[in-house]
C-alpha cells in the first residue's frame, strides 16, 4: 500500500445540536485548518473504495433525513471517514466501512407520509440502479441505502439547495468555498471531485447528454485529482473533470488562467477558426504592430502546429460541441509570455514566417460578436431592416419595430450575446397567433435525480404585426440567452434562421464553490422545443446554413448577411 499520512482530529463528531439555532454545519470546525491527508499514490483498489464512498457520501447528502436536514457538517464528514476508506484493503472491508458510517448516523425516525417515488412522465429518472447492484454493493449495505431511499420524508426539504422561486433551476446552499486552503490536500482535492461529480448526478438537467459513462469519469479522473501536487495542477485536473460534462456553461470560471496556453498577455489580434484553420478576423488595438493582417491563417506559434496545440488543449476546453470548443481556443490561441512570438502564417500562396508582440490582455477588447458594427437598428437598403440584440434594450424594443414596420425584411442579428431579455417583448411583434416555442425539465428535490417536464412557454401577439420576413442571424458565439431568443423568434410565420450551429447551452445558470476558492456552474433547468427535441450540445440548427469562407474574410464580406438579404429579395 502506498504512503498515507493522516492527521486524525476531530474523529468523534459534534452531537447535532438545534440549541440556539445551531447546527453542527455551523459548530464543526474539526478540519478548518486542512484534512491532513497526503497521499504518494493510489492502488486500484483504493480507487474503487474511494469511488464508492463518494457515491455514497453523496446518495446520503441528498437523502438521508439528518444530512438533508443539516445535521452533520457533510463535507468533514467525509473527511472524517475517508482515512478508514483508504485502509480498506477490498470491498468487503469497504461495506464494511460504510455501513459503520450510517449505523453513526443514527436510526432513521418515522415518516409520515415518506417519500415516494417521482410519479408522471419524467424526462430523467434518478440513476439509482446500482444501489441493487450486486457486483457494487455486499447484501447488508444494499439493505441499509435502500432503506434509507424508502423512509425519506414526503417534504423534499434539501439543506444543500432550494430551487429558485421563478425559474426552478437549483441555488446551491451550505457549499463552502475553503478559500484559504493550503494545497496540496488530498481530502480536499476529492471533496472538490465528489462535490461535482454528485450534484451533476443528482441535479444537472443533461446528465444522460454528456456523451460519457458519469461512473469511469469519476473512478478516472480520482488518481489525477488526489495526486495533484500544487494549487494549478488541481486546478487543471478539476477544469479536465468539468470538461467531460461537456456543456459551455460549465467550466472553472475562477481558474481560466490555468488553461492552456497559460500567460498575461497575447497577440492583439481577433481570430476565428475558419474550416479549421485560426484565421486573422481583425485587430483589437488600432494601429498594433502585429504584422499580422485580417485573413492571415496562422499555422504554427512558437514552432508548434495550431493543429497539434488544439489536439493537446481540447480535455481543458469544456464545450457543449466543437464550433464552441474553437471559438474558445480562438480567443486564446496567441496567449503566453509577454513579448515577442515566433508564428508561421499562410498569407495567399505565400508561407510567411513572422514575429510579433504579445501585449497585455487587459488592454484588450472584450467578447467578441460577429454582428454588424454601428447602430442597433440600420437600414440595409432595399427596403431591408437590421436590428442587432448585442445592444438592443427592451424598453426600445416598440421604437425599432414601428422604424421596421413596412420593410420587406428584418435581420435580427443574435450572433452576440443579447444586452437584455427581449424574447417576449420582440416576439410579440412577430407572430399573428398564441405559438409555442420551448419547454423546460426541473429537478425534484424529493426525489433527487428526477426531471419533470413542465408546460410550454408561449409568444402572444401584439398589435401591429410585423408582415415582413425574418431572417435570424446565428453561429458560434450565439449561446444561452442568445440561442433561447433564437428559438424563440423561429417560430414567426416567415422566420428563417441564418448561419451555422450555435454553442449548445441553454438553460439558467447554478453557480456553486468547490474547495480552495473555485467556483463553477450548471446548466439549471433543461430546454426543449415543445416537441420535446433537445437544444443541449446540438445547438440551434439553421434552415439557411451559412459559413464564412476564407476569401469572404480576405474581400472583408459578412456571407452569413450576405445569404440573409439574398433570401429577403427571393420571391
Amino acid at each position: 500500500m502506498p504512503a498515507i499520512s493522516f492527521l486524525l482530529v476531530g474523529a468523534v463528531p459534534p452531537a447535532f445540536s438545534q440549541a440556539g439555532g445551531n447546527t453542527a454545519f455551523e459548530t464543526d470546525r474539526a478540519f478548518d485548518a486542512g484534512s491532513g491527508i497526503a497521499l504518494d499514490a493510489v492502488t486500484p483498489v483504493q480507487v474503487d473504495n474511494l469511488a464508492m464512498l463518494g457515491k455514497v457520501w453523496g446518495f446520503l447528502k441528498y437523502h438521508h433525513p439528518l444530512i438533508t436536514a443539516g445535521g452533520r457538517q457533510w463535507d468533514y464528514e467525509l473527511l472524517r471517514i475517508m482515512p478508514r476508506m483508504l485502509a480498506a484493503p477490498d470491498r468487503a472491508a469497504c461495506d464494511a466501512v460504510l455501513q459503520d458510517w450510517i449505523a453513526g448516523l443514527g436510526k432513521l425516525a418515522g415518516c409520515d407520509p415518506c417519500a415516494v417515488p417521482a410519479q408522471g412522465e419524467l424526462h430523467l429518472r434518478p440513476a439509482l440502479q446500482w444501489l441493487d447492484d450486486e457486483s457494487l454493493l455486499g447484501a447488508g449495505l444494499r439493505a441499509d441505502l435502500r432503506h434509507i431511499y424508502l423512509r425519506r420524508p414526503a417534504s423534499g426539504s434539501q439543506f444543500y439547495l432550494r430551487l429558485h422561486e421563478q425559474v426552478g433551476n437549483p441555488v446551491f446552499e451550505h457549499e463552502p468555498a475553503y478559500p484559504d486552503l493550503m494545497l496540496p490536500d488530498a481530502g480536499f482535492q476529492l471533496l472538490a471531485l465528489f462535490r461535482f461529480w454528485n450534484i451533476i448526478e443528482y441535479w444537472a438537467p443533461y446528465r444522460d447528454m454528456t456523451g460519457e459513462n458519469w461512473d469511469d469519469v469519476l473512478r478516472q479522473s480520482l488518481p489525477r485529482i488526489a495526486l495533484a501536487r500544487d494549487r494549478a495542477s488541481y486546478q487543471l485536473e478539476m477544469m479536465a473533470v468539468i470538461a467531460r460534462l461537456h456543456d459551455t456553461h460549465t467550466n472553472l470560471w475562477s481558474s481560466l488562467h490555468v488553461r492552456p496556453p497559460v500567460g498575461q498577455c497575447q497577440l492583439p489580434v481577433k481570430l476565428r477558426f475558419i474550416d479549421d484553420s485560426a484565421v486573422v478576423v481583425g485587430h483589437r488595438e488600432a494601429g498594433a504592430a502585429t504584422r499580422l493582417q485580417v485573413g492571415d491563417v496562422i499555422a504554427s506559434v512558437d514552432g508548434v502546429p495550431v493543429a497539434q496545440l488544439v489536439t493537446a488543449w481540447r480535455p481543458y476546453y469544456a464545450a457543449s460541441n466543437e464550433a464552441a470548443r474553437l471559438r474558445d481556443m480562438a480567443g486564446k490561441l496567441t496567449a503566453g509570455a509577454c513579448g515577442e512570438a515566433r508564428l508561421q502564417i499562410r498569407r495567399g500562396l505565400e508561407e510567411v514566417e513572422l514575429t510579433a508582440q504579445r501585449v497585455s490582455a487587459g488592454r484588450q477588447a472584450g467578447a467578441d460578436t460577429h454582428d454588424r458594427e454601428g447602430k442597433t437598428f440600420q437600414r440595409l437598403g432595399d427596403n431591408i431592416a437590421y436590428l442587432k440584440l448585442s445592444t438592443l434594450k427592451r424598453a426600445d424594443v416598440a421604437a425599432q419595430m414601428a422604424a421596421a414596420a413596412g420593410s420587406r425584411g428584418l435581420i435580427i442579428d443574435i450572433r452576440n450575446y443579447p444586452s437584455e431579455f427581449v424574447v417576449f417583448a420582440l416576439g410579440a411583434y412577430l407572430v399573428d397567433r398564441p405559438t409555442e416555442f420551448a419547454r423546460f425539465t426541473k429537478g425534484d428535490p424529493g426525489n433527487p435525480g428526477a426531471f419533470h417536464w413542465t408546460g410550454t412557454e408561449v409568444l402572444r401577439p401584439q398589435a401591429p404585426h410585423y408582415a415582413g420576413k425574418v431572417m435570424l442571424l446565428v453561429d458560434e458565439v450565439s449561446q444561452s440567452r442568445a440561442e433561447y431568443t433564437a428559438m424563440a423568434l423561429r417560430v414567426a410565420p416567415r422566420a428563417k434562421v441564418v448561419g451555422s450551429t450555435t454553442a449548445g447551452a441553454d438553460g439558467n445558470s447554478s453557480p456553486f464553490s468547490l474547495p480552495g476558492g473555485l467556483s463553477t456552474l450548471i446548466s439549471g433547468i433543461g430546454i426543449f422545443y415543445p416537441d420535446r427535441r433537445p437544444t443541449q450540445r446540438v445547438g440551434i440548427i439553421p434552415d439557411i446554413e451559412v459559413r464564412p469562407t476564407l476569401a469572404g474574410i480576405r474581400a472583408g464580406r459578412d456571407e452569413v448577411l450576405e445569404a440573409a438579404i439574398a433570401e429577403i429579395r427571393r420571391q
